[in-house]
């Protein structure tokens, strides 16, 4: 796999024209995979895909995990399921959003298999398979606290006694969703984790499958056939509060263009919300909301933002992040350190995705899947 293979469906600019690079490695993916896998032995591990793999690329990831030997993957809509098979065809592959109306067909000729969740894709799935004289395997969702997708569990139940539809095609996946997984010390973990248990003896003979990333991680191990990791296998902390044990995927960096000398009490970027105090060294640099580097990390009179790391030294970002650039405080930087097409990191470096998130006022997922296409992308490494 080469550096210019276009990422998606749009081709990626090289590295010289484009204001930033994003550097993926596939090797800390595959290995990120395998640490999950041992976690939950005695379970298979599958992984979590969706949102172009969290912003990483579907085709790329899909091939490292596929070489490191996974075998089941999750997306959340059927288009990124066509994405899987242009360069998969064998992996068992789910859609976790379900069976939209009309899609059966393509359901089908995708090999795909939709997670239903409700009466409705049931009976649609079920007609389908009928009409098609084959009974295709789909997945079950049973809510068990998220109040989002999936039947409730009496609902499930009355459902397992309607044979005349469930035999209509093959039930392959029993699954739930948890609420809280990241704060272990929730009631709510224990009260799911009791009401998947007391619904799985009526699918006994169907595997299930309860845990994403930090259910993983769980003290009560609730692994039951099949765990669901996304977010830990591209660096995020399934443990927060607690050391990672995963290792970072992502490394994000863009050019200076500029540096300049702002003197003391004039202000920076749109709005005037950063105020220099004292004379100040400016780098602005090829970075933006644009890019997907969220407005939220944009450093003010009022508080902090994110960090970048220059030369080995940590600088602020100073002024709102705008669409295209992004400004930061390098005061601290020897002038001879830094001078105009360096690369400057913003996640690397110590620099984690969740320390990004967090700066930000959000979560690292939310960074990760908004990466922009306006980066050069390097894939390195190769799953084993």
């Amino acid at each position: 796999m080469n550096d210019a293979q276009h990422h998606g469906p749009e081709p990626q600019p090289d590295e010289a024209e484009a204001g930033g690079l994003l550097t993926i490695d596939l090797s800390t993916l595959a290995g990120n995979w395998r640490l999950l896998a041992t976690e939950a032995a005695g379970a298979e591990c599958s992984a979590v895909i969706k949102a172009d793999a969290y912003g990483i690329g579907t085709e790329q990831a899909t091939a490292a995990l596929a070489a490191a030997g996974c075998r089941t993957f999750f997306v959340a809509h059927l288009c990124e399921a066509a994405r899987v098979r242009s360069v998969n065809r064998s992996v068992t592959l789910y859609v976790l959003n379900g069976l939209l109306p009309g899609t059966a067909a393509r359901f089908a000729a995708l090999d795909a298999r939709p997670v239903l969740g409700s009466r409705e894709e049931l009976e649609e799935w079920g007609a389908f398979c009928r009409t098609a004289g084959r009974s295709l395997p789909a997945a079950l969702h049973i809510d068990t606290g998220m109040n989002r997708l999936g039947l409730r569990p009496d609902a499930a139940a009355q459902i397992r006694t309607e044979t005349e539809l469930l035999d209509t095609f093959t039930l392959t996946l029993v699954m739930s969703h948890l609420v809280s997984a990241e704060t272990p010390d929730l009631a709510i973990n224990a009260r799911q984790i009791k009401a998947f248990a007391a619904i799985r003896p009526l699918f006994a003979d169907v595997p299930a499958s309860l845990c994403n990333s930090s259910g993983i991680f769980l003290p009560e191990k609730p692994h039951f056939d099949l765990v669901r990791p996304g977010y830990a296998l591209y660096g995020g902390n399934p443990r927060p509060g607690r050391d990672n044990p995963m290792a970072p995927v992502v490394r994000l960096e863009a050019k200076v263009i500029q540096l300049r000398t702002v003197p003391d009490a004039e202000t920076v970027g749109y709005s005037g919300h950063w105020t220099a105090q004292g004379r100040r060294r400016i780098a602005t640099v090829c970075l933006g909301y644009g890019d997907g580097y969220l407005r939220s990390a944009s450093g003010t009179n009022l508080k902090p933002g994110g960090d970048a790391v220059i030369a080995g030294i940590r600088c602020p970002i100073a002024g709102r992040i705008s669409m295209d650039l992004v400004t930061i405080d390098v005061t601290a930087v020897p002038e001879r350190a830094i001078k105009r097409g360096d690369l400057v990191t913003f996640i690397g470096d110590g620099i984690t995705i969740d320390e990004v998130g967090a700066r930000a006022g959000t979560i690292g997922y939310e960074f990760l899947t908004s990466l922009g296409h306006r980066y050069a992308r390097h894939y390195k490494g190769a799953a084993s």
